[in-house]
């Protein structure tokens, strides 16, 4: 049975993204998150050192999945991938990796696409690997950038693969991001933080996105 199968009637899972800290990590987790990625792409707002990022997945030991999220760096990646064995840990690839990059390190990575109209959308599925990350396309940055796109664009992809959704996800607008696409999880990181400061989360936000996530009275669609 696929994970997607699996979990077909399962609820949505939560994923909270960029986090910085082990405080940070540790007050998601007991909002009730899924799963904290991790961001070790150098240069953007969210980077850690590779350091600080295994000491952040040592202190959440099994209370959640962790995603290391790494981009057009081939020895972050190998070294990573050495580590992936332990539970959890996944490596969120977000750069311009091909098929074969992620298929190379399998099973514990997936591939972030960032969605822009159709033709990105077809390009997702032919991505290896069960899960896949949908994110928007927004000029001059690979993630986390706030914006949205149009949902339905990826609402088939998710029939068939455990589908994260991400993308300018809020508190507000995620109960019809789960409605429209049905995902195996969503994944926001700019809209549950401090206003000003992407390297913190507002606990208050984390616990709204997470209430509203539980509270969309929905299961994902089974795959087809």
């Amino acid at each position: 049975m696929t994970e997607a199968a699996h979990e077909a009637a399962a609820r949505v899972r939560v994923k909270i993204c960029g986090v910085t800290s082990a405080a940070d990590a540790a007050a998601c987790i007991d909002e009730g998150a899924d799963a904290i990625g991790i961001n070790l792409v150098a240069g953007t707002p969210r980077c850690v050192s590779i350091d600080d990022a295994l000491a952040i997945r040592r202190s959440i030991e099994d209370r959640a999945e962790v995603a290391f999220v790494v981009a057009n760096d081939p020895a972050l990646r190998a070294s990573l991938h050495r580590r992936l064995g332990e539970a959890g840990a996944w490596m969120q690839l977000h750069g311009d990796e091909t098929p074969a990059d992620v298929a190379e390190l399998l099973p514990y990575a997936y591939k972030a696409l960032r969605i822009g109209g159709p033709g990105d959308a077809a390009l997702a599925a032919t991505y290896p690997g069960q899960r896949i990350l949908t994110d928007a396309r927004a000029p001059g940055v690979l993630g986390g950038s706030g914006a949205t796109f149009d949902w339905s664009l990826v609402a088939a992809l998710a029939r068939t693969r455990s589908l994260i959704l991400a993308g300018g996800l809020t508190p507000d607008n995620v109960s019809a991001a789960i409605h429209s696409v049905h995902p195996f999880a969503v994944d926001v990181a700019s809209g549950v933080e401090v206003p000003g400061a992407p390297r913190s989360k507002d606990r208050a936000r984390v616990r709204a996105f997470i209430a509203a996530v539980r509270g969309a009275a929905d299961v994902r669609a089974p795959p087809g």
